[in-house]
Formats: C-alpha cells, structure tokens, sequence
C-alpha cells in the first residue's frame, strides 16, 4: 500500500514545469479517442498540469486535482488559458469532486505515490456507471520497473496495457533542471549538491552528441472499464 507525500514536490514546482517530459502525442490522441465525444475528465495528482493541459486542448470538461501548494501555482498557470479546466486543491484520496461526476479518470506519472485502496474507493465515489480509468507514465523502453508494476496490479484487475515511442532530448541546462524536478534528489543548499552536480555533468558529457543528451523512453497507457 502506497501513500501520497503532499510535501514531496515543494520547491520543485518550477523545474517540474520546465523541464518534466510531455507524453507521446499518440498517446494522448488514444487516451482521448478511448472517451466520448464530451466526456468529463478528472486528472490526478495532476502537478503542473502536463498532461491536462494536453486533454483540456480538445475541449473536454476537465478536473485537475493536486494537493501541493508549489506545484498548484504552477498548475494554475499551465491552465489558465482553459474555460474548461478547474483546479481542486485535493488528494488522490479525497478529491473533494462530487459523486458520481466524470467519465475518465486519470493520473500520470502518479499512481505509484497514491493509497490505492482509498484511492480506488474515491475514483467509485466520483466515477460515473461505466467509468474509465486511465494510468499514463514515460519510463524506459526495456519495460516497467517492478515497483510500478506491482501498484498497476493492485489497481487494475484487467486493463488494456499500450506503448508509444516518446524520445527525450535535454540541453545540458534542461538536465539539470530534469533532476531538479525529482522527489529527492539534492537542491542548491544541500550538502550533496555538488556532488550530484559533477555526477550529472559527467554522465551529461558522456552521453551527449553536440550538447544534446537523448533518451530513448515510451509513454505507456494503461486503462480499464470500471463497472460500478
């Protein structure tokens, strides 16, 4: 059972935004074509919004829930231009939407930090009959790390697993800033700071072909009906 760290993010909110990865544009594209044509969307843990941002350009009505102030600020500021989009300061486990409300319901890049019994039990509180429930991450090409895989089996009982190619390219400065969105990993006025720095500069410089470092990662989707 996993929990969700409100606090993980703070004072990361803007190198997130920065610097984070978008998803696979076929991704999206199937995560909306599995949907009607004006369905509600609620996205989880939602961030800075890099994902709903990319729902909320088709026009769907779409909730964006997140509990972390830093992270808020940011979100508030991807979405801003949206006339569909709406902000709730709330936990995967307490979303504060209303019952029975939406059609999809999706997290990315965020499930793994969610209590999923409470979790589950929220997404059947606010989920409509039938609803969809949606999980999309980027991660390496060579498949999913066994800590994730064990929260998608004890959220899903039988989903639809798909992968899109979703190459990475980082400037040395968006390396850095890539790290820096992490949970954990040292800021400016941590003792281990510059020790992590000369460890990214190294691998940056090992790596790079004219000062851009590519990874090669996908963007799964996993989705499942749920009848409730």
């Amino acid at each position: 059972m996993t929990n969700m760290n409100t606090e993980a993010f703070t004072g990361r909110g803007q190198a997130y935004a920065e610097a984070r990865p978008g998803y696979s544009n076929e991704a999206v594209k199937y995560i909306h074509s599995l949907a009607a044509p004006n369905a509600v969307f609620a996205d989880i843990g939602a961030g800075t919004g890099k994902f709903t941002e990319l729902i909320a350009r088709y026009g769907n009505e779409i909730f964006a829930v997140e509990p972390n102030a830093d992270m808020l600020k940011q979100l508030a500021a991807t979405l801003a231009r949206f006339k569909n989009a709406k902000i709730f300061d709330g936990t995967a486990e307490a979303t504060k939407l209303p019952d029975k409300s939406i059609d999809v319901i999706t997290n990315a890049q965020a499930l793994r930090r969610f209590n999923i019994d409470a979790f589950r039990t929220e997404c059947i509180r606010i989920g409509k009959p039938n609803f969809i429930a949606i999980t999309i991450f980027n991660g390496g090409k060579y498949g999913v790390s066994e800590g994730y895989q064990k929260v998608l089996n004890e959220f899903y009982r039988n989903p639809t697993a798909k992968e899109f190619p979703n190459p990475l390219f980082f400037t040395r400065e968006k390396w850095h800033l890539y790290y820096a969105s992490m949970e954990g990993v040292p800021l400016p006025g941590d003792s281990k700071y510059e020790e992590w720095t000369v460890e990214l500069n190294e691998r940056f410089d090992r790596e790079s072909v004219d000062g851009v470092l590519r990874l090669d990662e996908v963007t799964r989707v996993y989705n499942e009906v749920l009848k409730i």
